[in-house]
């Protein structure tokens, strides 16, 4: 299957004048500071850079036009296609695992509505995204302009990218059954991945994988989570 590939390069103005939404996310915000406080281990905890991050992109824009109202809202939205934007709060805890920083390469499998790679790329890291359903991915690349350090590609995430490998983190926002290998391969000595792995939609769990120096593969359960199923792969 040939894989189209959209380039984010044009900057974009963010939050110009009088914002509406401005209320709800600083509410959201606070609702995430609690929920991190309250979390059941540091695993669990959000960065408060992350947070701080979340703060700034407007995820109203990240939303079809129906949902807007229910953007700052903590839970996950449809964006149609069958896909959703994911909560909020897993979007910080995420980010919080994966550990972006400037000048870091991360790849992203799913790319969605843009939201998560908006809140890497807010990060300073470079942001490598694909998304196997093409209209997703033609409307993430649109909304994605402003950031120059992105590109948005149409194609299977399972099999990673590997003319850009390897990456400093890899962020999965669907489920695969397993852990794919090539986004293993594809991950540097020191990287981690995140990444929700369950046979079912009822049995999934967030996972940290981390590759050390000489190569090996450690992994850590963190949390129960629900993600629309990772599509594609053999």
């Amino acid at each position: 299957m040939a894989l189209a590939l959209f380039v984010a390069t044009v900057p974009e103005a963010v939050g110009q004048g009088t914002d509406p939404y401005a209320k709800p996310r600083a509410a959201l915000i606070a609702e995430l500071r609690e929920q991190s406080r309250e979390g059941a281990g540091t695993a669990t905890r959000i960065d408060p850079a992350v947070l701080a991050i979340l703060a700034r992109v407007p995820r109203h824009e990240y939303v079809p036009a129906s949902e807007r109202d229910n953007a700052y809202e903590n839970r996950p939205l449809g964006i149609g296609h069958g896909q959703t934007i994911s909560q909020p709060y897993i979007v910080a805890l995420m980010t919080t695992l994966a550990a972006p920083r400037a000048g870091q390469d991360i790849l992203e499998i799913g790319t969605g509505s843009g939201y998560q790679a908006a809140v890497l790329a807010e990060a300073g890291a470079k942001v490598h995204t694909i998304e196997i359903v093409e209209p997703l991915a033609k409307q993430a690349a649109q909304r994605l302009r402003r950031y120059p350090g992105v590109e948005v590609r149409n194609g299977d995430g399972y099999y990673g990218w590997k003319e850009r490998a390897p990456f400093d983190a890899i962020v999965v926002t669907a489920a695969a059954s397993s852990i794919p290998p090539p986004l293993v391969q594809q991950l540097k000595p020191g990287g981690r991945m995140v990444i929700p792995v369950g046979s079912s939609f009822f049995t999934q769990t967030l996972l940290l994988v981390e590759k050390d120096a000489g190569g090996r593969v450690r992994t850590r359960q963190i949390l129960p989570v629900r993600f629309v199923p990772l599509t594609g792969g053999p």
